[in-house]
């Protein structure tokens, strides 16, 4: 009879863990990313800001080789959200600016340029070979979440048949994209007002050589102004403006959602002009999911990083004077723990709203897959903050340096909260579609539940989810219960003209935040039912266990009164909570591990050098306990 070491069972369980959080896609989508930013050309480099930007540039350029060596080049890439978004996954954890940079040129500028329904003869080939890096110009100084009303305009001269691309004012001028010639000379697609027959019909895109080829000058009429540095990873962001610019008839990005003729007569089937904008920005729900899976790569690395240290990093145990790893301690290793669940149900989550918008077929999906995305956007990337945060702590000192692989990514995190849409504004639309009448969590269940039943958890989260959605749609009818009135005229509730709708708004974010962990925690626990060994199944029971308990920990008062817990239930909930950490405890490193991060690159941190005063070498202990691979050693 052959029996498994420990090591053979916690390599086996590390892979089933892994297979299922990369969705049985490992090898085939993140490998081979993993791989290429594990070499020594992606490692850290202590550098002056405009050397790093200079380096970001210089990696984004081996990366283009890389994808014209491979099966699918850089026009199949951005059509593949699987494939882009796996990227992003792997890329923020190196580079985050790189990350930056390539998101801006694949996705916005390649992606929108091979989305169209014909090609409308642009000679993609500058991009594809990046003779010419793309950048996307919509936000604008005083229009950023408020885009549809942007000020720049593209008017269509009928006698010399151009069009003359034209900042009114200062608030017009293009804001933060990377537009020097840092990196090398750039096109831009340009958002602008189209201007027929002083008719204004809505933004379009517009095809822009912003340098000169051969000098890297600006061309005449367009001035780039370089912004100051920001917190996190350098980028060379800048303000751009056009004064009378002409631009030739083929400079207009066309498709059925707005053509002009040559003698300019123009169509669309888009509709209103708020579509037309909306259809002329459509890659940024893509953008959306590269975001997210930006900040998840950086939280599953710092997250690994973290939990390692704790391993191999001693401090006092509190009791005779000696020494345990910092993991011994309950007030640091539940915090990772918690972190860990957070980041798992993210993860999973993000598989969800990814499968989502690759198979949508018609306008009714579309529009449900880009609300998910949505939500998942402003989750992730808020909930990746506070992994960051958690990790960096838990590091100490050792977590401010850059080289580390946490500082430096969770300042650039602050980025994708903003970009693609700001998560609170988002949100908010995201929050009005479900209380008109697109939620889909269940009424409110009756009776109390089993906290140890995983299928009741969940009915509790979606419990949750349904009394915000009630509370905002009570608000949005106006009939949501008012403290009694008194005589007191200081004290009587008052309404502003117009403010049911800003009445509604709170309730509507709070149920978006309630609705996040729900999706997410029914995505951990279908994984988890679907796990064939049986101990990966047991662990990602009490990661779903521990993650939906804390989330219900924070409305337990709505639950009680809804008669869905007790109050036995509730003052025991904490020590509920003790039990699943007692569980996990023991498999932090087996957890951390399977999240797959490259064994060369935590190598390359100093923060995993080994301790000088222990004679153990903490990368291969650890390594070898969840039976990963070190430096070709197999433990």
């Amino acid at each position: 009879m052959i029996t498994q070491t420990r090591s053979q069972k916690d390599h086996s369980v590390a892979s089933d863990l892994t297979q299922a959080l990369f969705g049985g896609q490992f090898d085939r989508l993140h490998r081979p990313w993993r791989d290429f930013f594990s070499t020594s050309t992606f490692h850290h480099r202590e550098l002056p800001p405009e050397e790093r930007i200079l380096l970001s540039y210089e990696r984004l350029r081996k990366l283009n080789e890389r994808l014209l060596r491979g099966p699918h080049g850089p026009e199949s890439l951005t059509q593949d959200p699987s494939r882009l978004t796996a990227l992003h996954e792997w890329v923020g954890p190196v580079d985050p600016g790189l990350g930056t940079i390539l998101t801006i040129h694949y996705n916005l500028v390649l992606g929108s340029l091979t989305n169209l329904e014909d090609s409308n003869g642009y000679d993609l080939r500058p991009f594809v070979a990046m003779d010419r890096i793309g950048v996307f110009l919509c936000t604008e100084r005083s229009y950023g979440n408020n885009a549809p009303q942007l000020k720049t305009t593209a008017t269509w001269d009928p006698v010399s048949r151009e069009f003359v691309l034209d900042t009114p004012g200062p608030g017009a001028a293009k804001f933060m994209p990377n537009s020097s010639s840092t990196g090398g000379p750039k096109t831009a697609l340009v958002a602008a007002r189209l201007i027929v027959a002083d008719e204004d019909e809505g933004v379009h895109l517009f095809l822009v050589d912003l340098h000169d080829d051969a000098t890297g000058v600006s061309l005449p009429g367009i001035s780039i102004e370089r912004l100051p540095q920001i917190s996190g990873a350098p980028v060379d962001h800048c303000m751009t403006t056009f004064a009378r610019v002409r631009l030739p008839y083929e400079a207009m990005v066309q498709s059925d959602r707005g053509r002009l003729t040559p003698e300019g007569l123009y169509s669309s089937t888009a509709g209103g002009a708020l579509k037309r904008f909306h259809s002329s920005v459509q890659r940024v729900t893509d953008g959306k999911l590269c975001m997210q899976a930006s900040i998840l790569g950086t939280t599953r690395h710092a997250l690994t990083v973290a939990i390692r240290y704790a391993h191999i990093r001693h401090t006092s145990s509190g009791i005779g004077g000696g020494s345990v790893p910092l993991w011994h301690h309950r007030s640091h290793h539940a915090p990772l723990l918690e972190a860990l669940a957070t980041s798992y149900a993210a993860t999973f989550l993000h598989r969800s709203a990814v499968r989502s918008w690759e198979e949508t077929t018609t306008a009714e999906e579309r529009a449900a897959a880009e609300r998910l995305v949505a939500i998942t956007k402003g989750w992730i990337t808020w909930r990746g903050r506070e992994v960051m945060d958690e990790c960096r702590e838990r590091c100490g000192a050792q977590g401010l340096f850059l080289a580390n692989g946490i500082a430096s990514q969770r300042a650039a995190g602050e980025g994708a909260v903003t970009a693609e849409g700001d998560n609170k504004v988002i949100w908010i639309k995201a929050g009005m579609e479900l209380i008109m009448g697109h939620f889909t969590g269940a009424k409110l269940s009756t009776g109390a539940s089993d906290l140890a039943d995983p299928e009741s958890l969940q009915e509790l989260l979606g419990d949750v989810a349904r009394i915000w959605h009630d509370r905002a749609a009570e608000r949005l009818r106006g009939k949501e219960k008012l403290p009694e009135e008194t005589n007191d005229d200081a004290t009587r509730p008052r309404r502003r003209p117009g403010s049911v709708l800003q009445r509604t708004v709170l309730p509507a974010l709070k149920l978006v935040e309630a609705f996040a962990p729900f999706l997410a925690a029914q995505e951990m626990l279908r994984a988890a039912q679907q796990a064939i060994n049986p101990e990966a199944r047991r662990l990602l029971l009490a990661l779903h266990r521990l993650f939906a308990l804390r989330h219900l920990a924070a409305h337990t008062g709505d639950l009680v009164v809804e008669g869905r817990l007790t109050g036995s239930q509730v003052r025991t909930m904490h020590d509920t909570i003790e039990l699943v950490l007692d569980e996990l405890e023991p498999h932090g490193l087996l957890l951390a591990n399977a999240q797959a991060v490259s064994e060369a690159l935590l190598l390359s941190h100093p923060i995993m050098a080994a301790d000088p005063d222990r004679e153990a070498q903490p990368a291969l202990v650890v390594a070898a306990a969840a039976g990963v691979s070190v430096g070709g050693q197999s433990f």
